[in-house]
């Protein structure tokens, strides 16, 4: 299933730099939930990106430093087009003005026609909060007279990945071609997976990673008949015109 729909859209004149834009609070939060998907996008021919919304400086295992040196590693695994980090507070991000205007910023630059954003309910708030943040973001980017740099853009379709929320999916995306490069994206981040003493009670241990990630997305994947899938909430209704040609057989 293909993210990119195919009608125009009225506030997007100039072309995109990037077609499929995730937007997510911390470095590895893209590559656990929709890492796959954009192995799939980028296979298809569309241009994919990631832009985290910290540093990852308040994180209990790794420094900035390493997380980006692993997050660039990772982008090269998942074979983005362009991947940046903003600066917003890491374990306190906050749906401030400044911050919407920042990624209303990237937004206008990148233009991109898709963003998947973290589902809206979670443990940690930093995830939450970006599902809100960037939405509103996206709303300001089509502002006309906002005063940013670059023509006004707004996003055709927002998604929402829901992997980690215990919530039925609007439609999930076959990733099984691409789930060993799934992992691998993941594993870049030897901060966070590699096995360590520092956190040992809130991270998944390394030996553990694999049988894990697989298992969730063998759930999601069974849901739609294919072998693993990553899952992903629509608010909108979505259209049907040929019901010949909807998938997913009922029974």
């Amino acid at each position: 299933m293909t993210l990119v729909p195919t009608l125009p859209s009225s506030l997007s004149p100039l072309p995109c730099t990037i077609d499929v834009l995730a937007i997510a609070a911390h470095r590895d939060d893209v590559e656990q939930t929709c890492g796959g998907t954009l192995l799939v996008q980028q296979a298809l021919g569309w241009k994919t990106g990631i832009l985290d919304l910290t540093q990852g400086e308040s994180g209990t295992r790794g420094t900035a430093a390493e997380r980006e040196a692993e997050a660039n590693a990772a982008a090269a695994i998942l074979k983005v087009s362009h991947r940046e980090a903003l600066s917003l507070p890491d374990g306190s991000l906050q749906n401030t003005l400044t911050a919407r205007l920042q990624i209303a910023a990237v937004i206008r630059r990148l233009r991109p026609r898709v963003v998947i954003l973290p589902y809206w309910q979670g443990r940690h708030p930093d995830h939450y909060t970006s599902a809100t943040l960037g939405y509103e973001a996206c709303f300001a980017a089509g502002l006309s007279k906002l005063d940013l740099p670059g023509a006004p853009h707004r996003p055709y379709k927002i998604l929402y990945a829901s992997l980690y929320a215990d919530v039925r999916p609007t439609f999930v995306v076959d990733i099984t071609p691409h789930v060993e490069t799934r992992l691998r994206a993941l594993l870049a981040y030897r901060s966070q997976y590699g096995s360590q003493p520092t956190g040992t009670g809130l991270f998944v241990p390394e030996e553990d990673i694999r049988e894990r990630t697989f298992a969730t997305a063998r759930h999601y994947g069974l849901l739609a008949g294919v072998r693993y899938a990553e899952p992903f909430i629509q608010k909108e209704v979505a259209l049907v015109a040929d019901l010949m040609q909807y998938s997913v057989a009922s029974i």
